[in-house]
């Protein structure tokens, strides 16, 4: 008898533990046991400098927070010095020759989840067949942008593999909400995180004839030549005009400088790992570039109360409001757009407050929320379209009329780029078959 009531004893006992240890969560619609923490990897190449890395950065920081997970870093470079900063209870893995060795630590480690970072379609395949990891394709790439020029190899696109890929996340409102249902490819949309909290950042006054530029001077795609020589009609109009550069700094970028005698005009400030003292003085960005996903620098510049010149690229979750798009590559094109605003103070300001408003409900602790929900729903193997709702309330879906207008300004733009494209149609990407 005494046996048997020790045994009820006991078996209450760990009943009410196990209560304890149960969470109900909301946003999924599940119980999960706390005590099983979720293995959650971020693979990305380096942790410094670019956007994927500081995206990465402040995903971690703010996961983790969260008690559901136990997360690691995981990249394919060495550690590096000036890092982006990575909390202490986040375990860092550094590889040697990624190919090889990424597998190794997934099993070493049992990562439930990996969060993927690069293009690389023979390890995506590998990684599509692992069993006990699932793998959330963080679709950073611009791939989409150069379908036009790669039209006739598309068979070589990392699209292809998408199709296989159960989890992909995707940065352009076009892409998933037009193209990648034409493909076939089951993906979410989703913002990234910003920089600045908007609270906590004072706007600049939009006072100073200042222009910045940001990103990585070596990238063609970026077109910082473009912004360069449109000073040249800037200073005439405007003479206490300025530009930053955030950037390190190029041969190719300071020759063309000094070329057109820009020196007391334009300046290339090396690598800031924090721009906000820049940003605080500018009154205007100009964003040249001609193949980009989700810029943190419109995100940043946006909080700041800047307004963007945008060439091309209306395809930008961020392309609207407190921007003005010019479908030209034409550096004078850019110049008169940028003495209208430099020289309207109303018009300028109209634009800030607009530009700052747009991500009044982009926050952080938001979208480290709805990460938050789609870990938990990949690690219990829900489908994708079942989640897809979680993340409708930051953007309005593209329509099929809307979309083809971008598309077609897009195209357009290449086409003055580049003279390959001469004979490319939408029809061409839009009825591509990856049969």
């Amino acid at each position: 008898m005494f046996k048997y009531k020790l045994r009820i004893i006991i078996f209450l006992i760990f009943g009410i533990i196990s209560l304890y240890n149960v969470e109900y969560h909301s946003s999924s619609g599940y119980y999960i046991h706390s005590i099983n923490k979720i293995r959650v990897a971020f693979y990305c190449t380096s942790f410094k400098y670019g956007g994927v890395e500081r995206v990465t950065s402040i995903l971690l920081n703010y996961l983790s927070k969260k008690k559901h997970f136990i997360l690691y870093l995981i990249t394919y470079t060495q550690i590096l010095s000036d890092e982006y900063s990575l909390p202490s209870n986040i375990k860092r893995i550094s590889l040697s020759n990624h190919k090889k060795n990424l597998f190794k630590e997934i099993k070493k480690e049992e990562i439930d989840i990996l969060i993927y970072n690069f293009y690389e379609i023979k390890e995506i395949k590998r990684l599509n067949k692992l069993k006990k990891t699932k793998v959330i394709y963080y679709n950073h790439s611009s791939y989409f942008l150069w379908l036009f020029q790669h039209i006739y190899n598309f068979e070589q696109s990392v699209y292809k593999e998408y199709k296989n890929c159960k989890y992909v996340l995707s940065l352009i409102p076009l892409e998933n909400d037009y193209l990648f249902k034409i493909w076939g490819i089951k993906s979410v949309f989703i913002n990234n995180p910003s920089t600045y909290e908007y609270d906590s950042i004072i706007p600049s006054n939009l006072s100073k004839k200042n222009i910045i530029m940001i990103g990585r001077g070596n990238d063609p795609s970026k077109r910082f030549e473009l912004g360069i020589s449109a000073m040249q009609n800037i200073i005439k109009e405007i003479s206490d005009c300025k530009m930053n550069i955030i950037s390190k700094s190029y041969n190719k970028l300071q020759n063309l400088i000094q070329t057109l005698n820009l020196s007391n005009y334009v300046k290339i400030t090396g690598y800031q790992k924090n721009p906000e003292a820049f940003l605080k003085n500018s009154s205007l960005h100009i964003f040249p570039s001609i193949c980009d996903t989700y810029p943190m620098v419109i995100s940043e510049t946006k909080i700041f109360g800047i307004p963007t010149i945008i060439c091309g690229a209306d395809y930008l979750a961020l392309a609207k409001k407190g921007t003005v798009i010019i479908y030209d590559n034409d550096p004078n094109s850019l110049a008169k757009e940028a003495i209208k605003i430099l020289n309207d103070e109303n018009y300028r300001k109209k634009l800030g407050i607009e530009a700052r408003e747009s991500m009044k409900k982009i926050k952080n602790n938001l979208i480290a929320k709805k990460w938050t929900s789609l870990l938990l729903s990949v690690y219990k193997g829900i489908d994708v379209f079942s989640f897809q709702k979680l993340f409708n309330d930051f953007h309005k879906p593209i329509k099929q009329k809307e979309a083809n207008i971008i598309l077609n300004n897009q195209l357009n733009i290449y086409k003055k780029y580049d003279p390959y494209l001469k004979e490319a149609t939408l029809e061409n990407i839009i009825n591509f078959s990856f049969e």
